[in-house]
């Protein structure tokens, strides 16, 4: 049996010792853990005796009686300033002087435990390397270089693992399994918590602070319009934003030849048999659609407004440009070229079949009021623009509606006409059945598109995966990875506690335990935890919430 016993020092003091009975009614003892000299250090001694012999498996007897709290009085005149000011310090003169206890260090590990909890519970110790855990803990607080990540860890509590260790740590992420795993442990998080039956995809580019291009980091389409060589990336995830895939590509690649390999990459990796793309209309092309139908999957497409004249022949020459909010029109819209499958000499719009209708695809047209208003509005400032050009009272490159020949400009008044009687539509293109999925169902799904634009715009702002300073392929698809892995651990917080990760952490770190020193005895106490707090760290470690 091992026990906790106090002994007289020859100065006076009281040792602290772990020891244990042996055979023959003997004690060993195990440790010695220092000697009191005060009320205050031996409360601290046995704290950490008691503490370390804990048993949680063995049981305790119930008798009632409520274990008594020492109260601890530091007497004498410290040699050194008191942790704690107490007005009994002074005392009778000829009492030995012991000195207070020192802090040693504060850190945030509460912060740093929950989002252990978090990375466990998506299953991310499979991967078994604790510096990449802490590397991807670290972007989530606070992003910042390799080398400043020490910094912030050793802010947390923990020990970070030297730069060469870090160093080498990227080159294993960039080898390519860690990622694999990464992608598994949340294909089977989503799986158990939502459905994976409908993913979404959208692009983003990430710039270098670099001037010289290569294979991979090329000058690109940037929305920005930035002229930085850059990549793509592509990201796959669930219909609640929370990250199933990624892929880098050059950043000369256009944005729709990315996603047939990255939903093929997500299909043959978890040998997915149905499963539903959405994009939007940036992957718009009849290529794409072949494609993905070839491959065997349904896709949900945003199509472009300057197709509504050919997929609505039929409804302009039956009711003119007139719509009501809210309406809806199931129709079809060609693969390539003219629309000859819609007969604008029957009233009512044809119904989408495969092998009925081989050469075109389904398109579904919603109108919105609101959304006519905000079409009308930009449409009025693009139409003053377009005239001040014509009128040379601005100069600029071409607007839209303003023709050139030669010398001579003129506002292109049926271009004009035609976009404002488009306004406050929006079509979806689909190889879905309306007998499978309803047109409302098409489009609230297209809708959900904005959760991916939000997981892009967590890991550009919050995990500051921009502008990257990594010069080779390996180290970018190391950072990558982190930066998946960091964004899943992210979009779990939040789900779990309905908050911005930023509001989290902003609430969770300045929960600070303290390290102090009692006569050479480290002891650490947790911080004191306010109610509003505490529910977060409840909100946090409760596994079991899903979307």
């Amino acid at each position: 049996m091992v026990f906790v016993r106090r002994v007289r020092t020859a100065s006076g003091a009281t040792g602290v010792q772990i020891a244990e009975y042996v055979a023959g009614g003997g004690q060993r003892i195990v440790a010695h853990l220092g000697s009191a000299h005060s009320e205050a250090e031996l409360g601290v001694l046995l704290e950490q005796a008691h503490s370390m012999i804990a048993d949680e498996a063995q049981g305790v007897l119930d008798l009632g009686v409520e274990p008594l709290r020492r109260t601890a009085k530091l007497v004498g005149e410290p040699s050194q300033p008191l942790l704690v000011e107490d007005a009994t310090r002074r005392g009778p003169s000829g009492v030995e002087v012991v000195g207070g206890g020192r802090v040693r260090g504060t850190a945030s590990r509460v912060l740093y435990d929950a989002l252990v909890g978090v990375y466990s519970s998506l299953g991310f110790d499979a991967i078994g390397d604790e510096t990449f855990r802490d590397l991807v803990i670290a972007r989530v607080v606070e992003p910042t270089s390799l080398l400043d990540t020490s910094r912030v860890l050793e802010d947390l509590g923990v020990q970070a693992s030297s730069y060469a260790t870090r160093k080498r740590t990227l080159g294993r992420c960039a080898q390519g399994a860690w990622r694999d795993q990464v992608a598994k442990a949340c294909f089977a998080h989503a799986l158990s918590c939502g459905d994976v039956s409908l993913c979404l995809y959208d692009v983003t580019t990430l710039y270098f602070e670099a001037e010289r291009e290569d294979d991979l980091r090329r000058v690109g389409f940037s929305k920005e319009r930035r002229v930085d060589p850059q990549v793509v990336v592509g990201l796959l995830v669930d219909r609640f934003g929370f990250p199933l895939e990624i892929g880098c590509f050059e950043g000369s690649k256009s944005e729709k030849l990315t996603i047939l390999p990255i939903v093929k990459q997500f299909r043959q990796r978890h040998d997915m048999e149905h499963m539903v793309v959405v994009a939007d209309a940036g992957m718009l092309s009849a290529e794409n659609l072949k494609a993905l139908d070839d491959e065997e999957y349904a896709f949900i497409v945003g199509s472009r407004t300057t197709k509504a004249p050919i997929d609505l022949a039929s409804h302009f020459h039956w009711h003119g440009d007139a719509f009501t909010d809210g309406q809806i029109i199931d129709t079809i819209t060609p693969k390539r070229g003219p629309n000859r499958d819609n007969d604008t000499s029957v009233k009512a719009e044809p119904t989408w079949e495969e092998s009925t209708h081989p050469t075109s695809w389904r398109a579904v047209w919603s109108y919105s009021a609101k959304r006519a208003a905000r079409d009308a509005k930009t449409l009025a400032a693009q139409e003053e623009r377009a005239r001040r050009v014509v009128q040379g009272e601005q100069s600029a490159k071409t607007p839209r509606f303003v023709t050139v020949k030669g010398e001579a400009k003129a506002l292109n008044t049926k271009a004009l006409e035609r976009a404002k009687s488009l306004v406050g539509l929006k079509g979806y293109v689909t190889n879905i059945p309306a007998t499978t999925m309803p047109a409302r169902e098409v489009i609230s799904s297209y809708h959900d598109l904005w959760h991916v634009e939000q997981s892009f715009r967590m890991s550009k702002t919050d995990l500051a995966a921009r502008p990257m300073f990594h010069h080779t392929h390996q180290a970018i698809e190391a950072h990558l990875t982190i930066v998946f892995a960091a964004l899943a651990l992210a979009r779990t917080v939040q789900m779990r506690t309905g908050l911005a990760i930023r509001n989290v952490v902003r609430q969770l770190r300045p929960l600070r335990s303290a390290t102090i020193a009692i006569n050479a005895a480290l002891q650490t106490f947790p911080p004191d935890i306010p109610p509003d707090q505490q529910h977060l760290l409840d909100a946090i470690a409760a596994e079991s919430v899903t979307h």
